[in-house]
């Protein structure tokens, strides 16, 4: 019998070069505290003491949720961050994780510019088709609508497409973010056209510990005939379903495929089935399907996923080269394929400092950097 696993908060700083992540810093707490503080200071202090003498100018902080009102990475205030904050009925396990550094970091050093970069940004002009449910008009003051997220993750892949050769940015490409939260994107030519995730991180795919599309009639049930609930739904939904929810054993994709537990390969088989299924909803959407993308964890980790995944997808023209995907290389599709196949890892982290520095750029940003730079000296 397995022990009880001892979870831990982490903060870590890291050097890239290329796709190639060197940790520099790494600091673990206890889950259990819930106080960031500590974590913060260790890691600010010790960024201080590497920097020339400018000195950090400012943090870029991942926010998942945008809402309606913020497509673009901002300046952080407190009126912002309390706006920010009454978005965390849209998601309620990453907003307030997001939230809670920022507000550490303006205790601690409030002059210091933080900027914030939001995961539903890229996806901000999907078409009215797209992006609507079909409920009343009258809830569109409401903001409810598809907003789709994973979106630093797919601004990152867009970019790297069109490093590596401006003719495939071109094509119309499915990009599969799969981790313990996983989304699709359709896009063309660096924008989003469409996505799965809709108003919250728990719609479109089957995830580790989240469901994804679900009847809504289910949630109905289960509050007028099992008696359940708000809050008991809302724990079933996020924390309960998915792999682990399938399997009965774990959301961990590495745990379920090396198990021999039947429990754990249905929900594999029902994971790769719902993701080919949607890839080829995003096909239409694209009206074609030139190239499909592998990142995330489980994406560029698990050579088995890739390859049910591609099976599936054989009849649009999807062909994978069985020798390349177990070697994770680049490219794996074979020289018959129809569909580019590329195993691409992302970065979010570099495209928080990219979107930063730009956002450093704008004349209202650069001069509150200023400001904060001259009251150091």
């Amino acid at each position: 019998m397995q022990g009880p696993v001892r979870r831990t908060r982490r903060r870590t700083a890291a050097d890239y070069q290329g796709s190639i992540r060197h940790v520099l810093h790494d600091k673990h707490r206890q889950a259990a505290d819930k106080d960031d503080e500590p974590l913060l200071v260790d890691i600010l202090n010790w960024v201080d003491a590497r920097l020339a003498s400018g000195g950090l100018l400012a943090v870029g902080h991942r926010v998942v949720h945008g809402g309606q009102d913020f497509v673009a990475p901002v300046l952080l205030t407190g009126p912002i961050i309390d706006a920010l904050h009454a978005l965390t009925p849209l998601a309620p396990l990453h907003q307030p994780r997001c939230l809670s550094p920022i507000r550490t970091i303006l205790s601690l050093r409030p002059g210091l510019p933080q900027v914030a970069c939001f995961d539903t940004a890229f996806h901000h002009g999907l078409a009215p088709s797209v992006r609507r449910f079909a409920i009343p008009r009258s809830f569109d003051k409401h903001g409810i609508r598809r907003y789709g997220f994973h979106g630093l993750s797919f601004e990152f892949i867009a970019r790297r497409l069109r490093e590596i050769s401006p003719e495939l940015a071109g094509k119309r490409t499915v990009v599969a973010h799969l981790g313990n939260g996983a989304s699709l994107c359709a896009m063309h030519d660096g924008a989003s056209i469409d996505t799965t995730m809709g108003l919250t991180p728990l719609d479109g795919l089957m995830m580790g510990t989240r469901c994804g599309a679900i009847d809504p009639g289910v949630l109905l049930y289960l509050q007028q005939g099992l008696g359940m609930s708000v809050g008991e739904v809302e724990h079933v939904l996020y924390q309960q379903s998915g792999l682990l929810g399938v399997s009965g054993l774990s959301g961990d994709m590495r745990v379920l495929l090396a198990s021999d537990d039947p429990r754990a390969t249905e929900a594999v088989d029902l994971f790769t089935f719902r993701i080919a299924r949607e890839i080829a909803a995003m096909a239409k959407s694209l009206a074609g399907l030139d190239c499909l993308v592998f990142t995330g964890g489980i994406s560029e980790h698990a050579q088995e996923v890739r390859q049910n995944i591609c099976q599936r997808l054989e009849w649009l023209g999807v062909e994978i080269d069985r020798a390349a995907n177990d070697r994770t290389d680049m490219c794996i599709h074979t020289e018959r394929s129809h569909v580019d196949i590329r195993v691409i890892a992302a970065n979010e982290e570099v495209m928080i400092a990219r979107n930063c520095q730009a956002a450093l750029h704008d004349p209202l940003i650069a001069s509150a950097v200023r400001g904060f730079t001259r009251q150091k000296l």
